[in-house]
């Protein structure tokens, strides 16, 4: 390890949520290059939640011990506010203090909209939503209490910006971000900030895409491209007190780019001093703003090029 690598996070105490694979995997044993002492979640169980009988986070803490650092394998569910808040003591209790907490945990349920069940939906928006909601909340006393904390969420283009079949999951990243603001605003001034993060990685969660047409084989052949320890690079600094004044930010992490997001302004604006009728909206409004419409794009209208 790069001794100057291993002090940014020196002394720091980092919770990952969903970190037995892929990118909360990387993301663990990142921060742990970086000096974190890291508690490393994951239940173990399948893309739609059923128990596999593996301990992937007892793998990872192993991979985290062997390279000289110190971890904590914990097997909590997310989407129990109870086990939530048990989480995050026996991360304190054992490290005695906690310091970045990352929001990764997944699931997926891919459903067009007009077949989705409601149990499907109430899945995703329960790990995803719920969880980052009650993984934060049993954190943000201790941050308050030590005047400092950095809460790190995943979202996804998915909610940003589109996809088919996930209105369940667009629905709950997009509320992710919208959390995180609520989040950042309100704990500012405990010094604790709040951001989130869109990655771009072939998963477990992406690999359930279908590859049946060859239009989504060209997409899968494409989503392979993309690496899921590049994300654990930003994931690492945003982490890092050189971002103690970033907050209430969306990022994008696709292999080597890095993006910044907007987020919602207004961007036309139409007035009357008589005030307005329906009539008058169609007649004048609606023609006005036509231009500036969003299309109806997914995500991968708008990263149509390759990864680098």
């Amino acid at each position: 390890m790069n001794s100057q690598q291993e002090n940014l996070l020196q002394g720091k105490v980092a919770l990952v949520t969903g970190a037995g694979r892929g990118i909360g995997r990387s993301i663990a044993l990142a921060l742990a290059a970086a000096g974190a002492k890291v508690v490393v979640n994951d239940l173990g169980v399948s893309l739609d939640g059923d128990a596999t009988g593996e301990t992937p986070a007892d793998s990872v803490v192993k991979e985290i011990q062997e390279l000289g650092g110190q971890a904590l394998a914990d097997t909590h569910s997310v989407a129990d506010f109870a086990q939530a808040q048990a989480m995050i003591d026996g991360a304190c209790q054992h490290f005695g203090r906690l310091d970045i907490v990352v929001n990764n945990a997944g699931n997926l349920r891919d459903v067009i909209f007009h077949r989705m069940s409601e149990e499907e939906f109430d899945a995703v928006i329960l790990v995803h939503l719920k969880g980052t909601f009650n993984i934060s909340r049993a954190a943000a006393p201790k941050f308050k209490e030590q005047g400092s904390g950095a809460f790190i969420h995943m979202t996804s283009t998915s909610g940003l910006i589109g996809n088919f079949g996930q209105a369940n999951y667009c629905a709950a990243k997009l509320g992710i971000v919208g959390l995180s603001k609520a989040i950042a605003l309100d704990m500012q001034r405990f010094g604790v900030r709040s951001n989130a993060i869109a990655p771009f990685a072939w998963t477990r969660m992406v690999s359930s895409i279908p590859d049946e047409t060859p239009e989504q084989k060209r997409r899968v052949e494409g989503l392979k491209k993309l690496i899921p320890e590049k994300i654990a690079p930003f994931v690492v600094a945003l982490a890092s007190d050189s971002a103690k004044d970033i907050s209430g930010q969306v990022f994008g992490v696709r292999n080597n780019e890095i993006y910044l997001f907007s987020q919602p302004r207004p961007v036309r604006t139409a007035h009357t001093s008589e005030g307005w009728t329906p009539e008058s909206i169609i007649e004048r409004v609606f023609p006005m703003f036509e231009n500036d419409f969003y299309p109806l794009h997914r995500s991968g209208d708008v990263f149509t090029w390759d990864p680098v």
